[in-house]
C-alpha cells in the first residue's frame, strides 16, 4: 500500500507532526470560534512547552496520561505532546459518569491527567489511583491541590536532579516506533461493557492517510469541530487528518445547540464538518420537512418525483447557506443514516460523505467518495489498504458477518487477552456487524449481529432497519424494536412539542390526550408495517415517556430495555 506523503519518515504521529510543521509553519491551525487561530508554528511551540512540563515531572515513553476535557485548542496540544515522545494518551469522553472516569484512570494506570476547568470536580473525587499530578488544560499548568503531597515534596527537593536525569532537550527526546502503543480509547457500548481499545501510531496514521482516496483535503480547508475529540471518529478525521493536510480547526465554547451552531457556521464559514447522523436528521425533520408538509397543496406536489427533486435541490442550496455558504464536505459516521434523509441529501446535491468503521479500526473501514457514485443505504467502498469479506454468507441474500483486514486494526483490548482473541480470526477482525458487499464493491450494513432477531420462519430481522422506518415520522424522536414473547414490539419516544401542536393537547383533558396518542401510535404502526417485510411487522407500539438512556456517542443502550 502506498500513500502520497513522500516526506514522512514513518507512520508515527511524531513524524506526521514534524512534516506538517515544516510544510504549514505559518498556516492557521487551531482556535476558538470568534478568535484568531494560532499558527502551526505556535502550535508546535505550545507542544514543546507541554512536553517539557511532562518530562520534568517524570513522564516518559510508555507512561499513560488521561485527557478529560471538552473540545478546545489545548486538547490538540496535549494529545500531540503526550504522543510525540512515546507517551500513551487516554482520551475520555466527558459524558462518562464520574465513577466510570475514575475506573478508567485506575484501569489505565495513568500517571498524570489533563483536565479542563469544567471537569476538575471529577478529579477532586478521584481516589486510589497512580496519578501523581494533574494539569489544568485551560492554561497548561499543574494544579497543586490535585497533586500528591509526596510528589510535590519530591519535585521541590530534587528539581535539579530530576531536570538532569529525567528531562531531556527536544533533540534528545525519545521517539515512538510505528508499532508502539499510542492511545487507549475506552468505549461505552450498547452492551454495557467498557473496553480499552489499544491503538498504535501506525493504526492511527495509516487510517488518517487513507482519507485521501475519498476526498481531497486542502490546507485552505476550515473545519468546525462539533463532535467530542475523545471519540475516535472525530479524533482521526477531525484532528489528525487536518494536521496532516495543514487545515485550520475551530471549536465552540458552548453546548452545540441549534442556535449556537447557526451562529458558529456564520462566523467560521466551514468548508468541512464531521458529524453523526443525528445532527443532519434533526435539521431535516425540524427545518426542512415541515416546509413540504405544512401545506396540503405542497405536500401533494412533493409526492411527485420531478417536483420533489426540484424542491429538494432548492432546499439543498439554502441548507449550504445555513452552514455558512462555503461547505464542500459534510462527513457522516458513527451510526446509520436514515434512508429518507439520505435520499433528500442526494436529490439536494448536498456534498456529504458516509463512512463506516469501529473504534477497533481507528476507525475508518469504508466510505463513499466525494463527487463519485453514491448508492442509497450503502457506506461506500473500502478505504486504502483495507480488505473486507463476509463470513457465513447467506446464499440467498449474500449477508453475513463483516470481517476486516487493515493496518489500522487495533493492537487488542487493554488488559484483556481473552476478549482480544475472541474478536480476531487469522488476522481478521470480527466486526460484529452484518451486511453484504455488492458486485461493485459497495458495502451495505444490515445491523449488529448481537441485535438480530430470528423470526418464527427462520428469517433474520434487523431492528435497526425497522427503527429507521419508524424514525422517519416527524413525531418520533427515537425508537427501539425488540422481541417480546416471540413477537415484535416497538418502544417509541415521541416529540411531545410536535404532538401538542398536532392535537392542541394543551386544550384537552389528560384522557383525551392519551387517547389521541394511542390512536396516533396505532396509525403509525399500520403505516410502518406497510413499509417492511411481512416477517418484520410490529405487533404493538408502546409509548416511551422518558428519553432512552444512551451511550456518550448517542446510541441507545439496548441491553437496559431488552432485559
Amino acid at each position: 500500500m502506498t500513500y502520497p506523503y513522500n516526506n514522512l519518515e514513518n507512520f508515527t504521529l511524531h513524524s506526521l507532526l514534524n512534516r506538517s510543521i515544516k510544510l504549514y509553519e505559518y498556516e492557521p491551525s487551531f482556535g476558538m470560534v470568534g478568535e484568531k487561530a494560532m499558527s502551526y508554528s505556535e502550535f508546535m511551540q505550545k507542544i514543546n512547552k507541554t512536553i517539557e512540563l511532562l518530562r520534568k515531572n517524570g513522564i516518559s515513553k510508555g507512561d499513560k496520561v488521561v485527557l478529560l476535557s471538552e473540545n478546545m485548542p489545548n486538547w490538540s496540544v496535549a494529545y500531540f505532546a503526550v504522543t510525540y515522545f512515546g507517551g500513551v494518551i487516554v482520551p475520555v469522553l466527558v459524558d462518562f459518569h464520574p465513577s466510570e472516569v475514575h475506573h478508567i484512570i485506575r484501569h489505565s494506570e495513568a500517571k498524570a491527567v489533563f483536565v479542563s476547568d469544567k471537569h476538575i470536580s471529577t478529579m477532586e473525587e478521584c481516589e486510589n489511583t497512580d496519578v501523581e499530578f494533574v494539569i489544568k488544560l485551560d492554561n497548561l499548568r499543574i494544579v497543586d491541590e490535585l497533586t500528591t503531597k509526596d510528589y510535590l515534596s519530591q519535585i521541590k527537593q530534587k528539581t535539579k536532579e530530576l531536570t538532569q536525569q529525567i528531562y531531556k532537550s527536544a533533540n534528545e527526546l525519545t521517539k515512538p516506533n510505528e508499532e508502539d502503543l499510542c492511545a487507549i480509547i475506552y468505549t461505552s457500548g450498547t452492551t454495557g461493557h467498557s473496553k480499552g481499545v489499544m491503538l498504535s501510531h501506525k493504526n492511527l496514521v495509516t487510517n488518517a492517510m487513507s482519507m485521501h482516496t475519498k476526498a481531497t483535503i486542502l490546507k485552505s480547508d476550515v473545519l468546525l469541530s462539533i463532535l467530542p475529540l475523545a471519540h475516535t471518529f472525530e479524533c482521526t478525521v477531525g484532528l489528525i487528518v487536518p494536521v496532516l493536510h495543514g487545515c485550520s480547526v475551530y471549536y465552540i465554547d458552548k453546548a452545540p445547540t441549534p442556535s449556537v451552531l447557526i451562529k458558529s457556521f456564520d462566523i467560521v464559514k466551514p468548508t468541512i464538518i464531521i458529524s453523526v447522523p443525528l445532527i443532519i436528521e434533526k435539521i431535516y425533520k425540524n427545518k426542512i420537512l415541515p416546509n413540504f408538509t405544512n401545506s396540503c397543496i405542497v405536500k401533494n406536489l412533493y409526492k411527485a418525483s420531478f417536483v420533489r427533486k426540484k424542491l429538494n435541490k432548492i432546499a439543498g442550496k439554502k441548507l449550504i447557506k445555513k452552514f455558512g455558504g462555503k461547505l464542500r464536505l459534510f462527513a457522516i459516521g458513527g451510526a446509520a443514516l436514515s434512508p429518507s434523509v439520505e435520499k433528500f441529501l442526494i436529490e439536494a446535491e448536498f456534498p456529504y460523505l458516509v463512512g463506516y468503521g469501529l473504534t477497533e479500526t481507528s476507525p475508518m473501514l469504508a466510505a463513499s467518495a466525494l463527487g463519485e457514485t453514491i448508492k442509497l443505504k450503502s457506506t461506500g467502498t473500502v478505504m486504502a489498504g483495507v480488505e473486507l469479506k463476509i463470513k457465513n454468507q447467506n446464499s440467498d441474500t449474500g449477508e453475513g458477518e463483516i470481517l476486516a483486514l487493515s493496518p489500522s486494526i487495533m493492537m487488542g483490548y487493554y488488559k484483556d487477552e481473552e476478549k482480544s482473541k475472541e474478536i480476531m480470526e487469522d488476522g481478521w477482525l470480527l466486526t460484529g456487524d452484518l451486511g453484504y458487499i455488492d458486485k461493485d464493491g459497495f458495502l451495505f450494513i444490515s445491523g449488529r449481529s448481537k441485535n438480530v432477531i430470528i423470526g418464527s420462519g427462520g428469517k433474520n430481522i434487523y431492528p435497526e432497519q425497522i427503527e429507521a422506518v419508524i424514525n422517519q415520522n416527524e413525531a418520533v424522536l427515537d425508537s427501539l424494536v425488540m422481541e417480546q414473547r416471540s413477537q415484535l414490539i416497538a418502544k417509541i419516544h415521541l416529540n411531545y412539542e410536535f404532538l401538542d401542536k398536532k392535537f392542541k393537547a394543551y386544550n384537552t383533558s389528560d384522557t383525551k390526550a392519551a387517547d389521541d396518542i394511542a390512536n396516533f401510535l396505532e396509525e403509525m404502526r399500520i403505516d410502518v408495517n406497510s413499509q417492511v417485510s411481512s416477517f418484520s411487522r410490529i405487533i404493538k407500539f408502546i409509548e416511551q415517556r422518558d428519553p432512552f438512556i444512551k451511550t456518550p456517542t448517542k446510541k441507545i443502550k439496548r441491553y437496559i430495555y431488552e432485559n
